[in-house]
């Protein structure tokens, strides 16, 4: 498992807004080239976000579901990209007294990636969250205010 900590100068309530609009996700999440539909009732659980993902001509669409969906506290979802499998993404949004400690756990669930996880792979998957994280707290701090910390 890959796991990420930010601490975001934002309310868990502004950091929440965000995580919210389905059509915000390629702002934020690496590796996103454009969101190709979100559900309307995104992020209730079963909702689901298309999104088309790589780099440059290599590209592949990938669907996020909604697994478990606790307002301003806890989102999970289950990202399949085919022929790769699929994985769990949890975020977990902390109250960090005005603040939001927001920790990102990331696992495989099926296909290739279960096969390869350990060390290498967490470790990519680790810096590339940790980018995506970056990109949500400064965001989140550009649209509500104060100054952007990592940890």
């Amino acid at each position: 498992m890959a796991r990420n900590r930010r601490l975001i100068l934002s309310s868990p309530a502004e950091v929440w807004r965000l995580l919210s609009d389905g059509h915000r996700y390629g702002e934020w999440v690496t590796g996103t080239q454009q969101v190709l539909e979100a559900d309307p009732h995104w992020p209730a659980a079963g909702a689901r976000l298309k999104v088309r993902v790589g780099a440059g001509p290599l590209t592949l669409d990938d669907t996020c579901v909604v697994r478990i969906c606790e307002p301003h506290r806890r989102l999970e979802l289950e990202a399949k990209a085919d022929p790769f499998g699929a994985a769990r993404i949890a975020m977990n949004l902390i109250p960090w007294g005005e603040d939001t400690l927001f920790i990102l756990d990331w696992h495989p669930l099926r296909g290739p990636g279960t096969r390869m996880h350990g060390l290498p792979v967490d470790y990519l998957v680790t810096v590339r969250n940790g980018m995506m994280l970056t990109k949500l707290a400064r965001i989140a701090v550009r649209e509500h205010g104060g100054s952007a910390q990592g940890t």
